[in-house]
């Protein structure tokens, strides 16, 4: 059984229910150190003072914020005392909104909410309660010093409490640029879009693996027996330039076998925002 990273209870209203936080994610990608090329003994790290250019012990590091170049501002750990909010054990829902209003770009990373003691039925209630109203929690958390905004979800029989990023932290889309629908015709929607069509399937998570990363377990595995290893084939990246590109749409569909029928006009219904409900799959 894996182990809780953080043990508090969720609140709505004047209810108060007992949960464990787990890890809903692995990370399974190879971890990797640096080593001595002449002896292969690891490289260890040192603070060093870019002006005395000697190394700095722990004891006498302070924390410093770069208002200019060159310029900072020391924080203290009074200073950070001050600037704190309470720490408090508590999943705080403080609204719950319809998951189709939420931009995907503010879900991070999702955790699993088990019940702690005593607490299966309470669970159970807000769990199918948010499930029947097809509602999502907003909540704020405070995880490691800080505070963070969350979603309350249900997936399966699991509360899903997924991290969140604030307003203020995605890139405002009109800091960059993004090419106008004018000047695509109509037969290159079309071929698009049956394109699509032949593309389309189910959505199976187990189906899409990470390759690089087998390739590196298949290659080390194979230098630790003293092997060649048998690696993934190696597919040849398309040309980025775009010279013709109803060419590029027709061979792309005769590549993929006969074509669905040609559509009569391009106008097309657009399909219903998904709930957001598959993250932590």
């Amino acid at each position: 059984m894996p182990r809780s990273m953080w043990k508090g209870s969720i609140a709505f209203g004047l209810v108060n229910i007992p949960v464990e936080l787990y890890s809903a994610v692995r990370d399974h990608r190879p971890r990797f150190r640096l080593l001595h090329a002449a002896d292969e003994s690891p490289v260890s790290y040192e603070r060093v003072c870019q002006r005395e250019g000697k190394p700095v012990g722990w004891d006498d590091l302070v924390k410093g914020y770069e208002y200019e170049k060159g310029q900072f501002v020391v924080l203290t750990k009074d200073d950070f005392k001050t600037a704190a909010l309470e720490k408090t054990r508590t999943i705080d829902i403080l609204d719950f909104v319809d998951p189709q209003e939420i931009d995907e770009r503010y879900f991070e990373t999702p955790y699993y909410l088990q019940p702690g003691k005593g607490a299966d039925r309470a669970y159970a209630l807000l769990r199918d309660a948010i499930r029947e109203s097809g509602k999502v929690g907003i909540a704020k958390i405070i995880l490691r010093e800080a505070q963070h905004l969350a979603a309350v979800e249900t997936i399966g029989d699991a509360l899903v409490l997924t991290m969140m990023r604030f307003a203020d932290e995605l890139a405002d889309l009109g800091e960059f640029r993004f090419p106008a629908s004018e000047g695509i015709r109509p037969g290159e929607m079309n071929m698009a879009l049956q394109l699509i069509d032949s593309l389309s399937a189910r959505w199976e998570p187990a189906k899409y693996t990470d390759e690089y990363r087998e390739n590196l377990m298949r290659l080390i595995q194979a230098k630790l027996k003293g092997r060649t290893p048998k690696l993934q084939d190696r597919e040849v990246p398309q040309q980025a330039d775009v010279v013709d590109l109803m060419a590029r749409l027709r061979a792309s569909l005769e590549a993929k076998g006969d074509a669905a029928p040609a559509r009569k006009g391009t106008a097309r219904k657009k399909p219903a925002a998904r709930k957001k409900t598959g993250r932590a799959a």
